[in-house]
């Protein structure tokens, strides 16, 4: 594994001595932020067909889902320590069936204007929409599993733009 503080590579969380610090990004320029993630939830198709036909015990799953995942990423810099709190300008949690009829695909955008990405805000929505999902269908089905939450795009700042292959 590489010396974090060597010149080959530099962790901007990490200072000289190797300590946890928040990044100061006084010196950056507002620039137009978004950040796009995935996952799913893997369920047997019977539980998608209890959500999708709205008879879950605890009540609407993707509806509850989606406010969950919105809070979630109005709230990251509570949640995961060293992320600055941000004015996020717009959020949007999309959940649905997935093509194989045995899950609930996610996915959430989050944009800003900024000096810091939204990236860590895009994931924390999936992830907590994620476990909103498994959560109120768990008395149905507690072999569901969390899968594949990943970054897919995000746009702006000085690292420019990146799309998952």
């Amino acid at each position: 594994m590489a010396n974090p503080n060597s010149d080959e590579l530099r962790l901007s969380h990490l200072d000289e001595h190797g300590h946890a610090r928040m990044v100061d990004v006084s010196a950056k320029d507002v620039t137009s932020r978004q950040a796009t993630a995935r996952g799913r939830v893997a369920m047997q198709p019977a539980t998608l067909a209890m959500i999708l036909e709205g008879r879950a015990p605890k009540g609407d799953v993707l509806a509850t889902a989606r406010i969950a995942g919105i809070m979630a990423a109005k709230r990251t810099h509570e949640l995961i320590p060293l992320c600055h709190p941000l004015p996020v300008s717009g959020i949007s949690v999309d959940l649905g069936p997935s093509e194989d009829g045995a899950g609930v695909e996610i996915e959430a955008t989050v944009r800003v204007s900024g000096q810091t990405g939204v990236e860590m805000e895009a994931l924390t929505a999936v992830s907590i929409a994620a476990l909103t999902v498994y959560d109120m269908c768990k008395a149905v089905e507690r072999s569901m599993q969390i899968e594949a939450v990943r970054l897919v795009e995000k746009s702006g700042g000085k690292s420019g733009d990146y799309v998952a292959e």
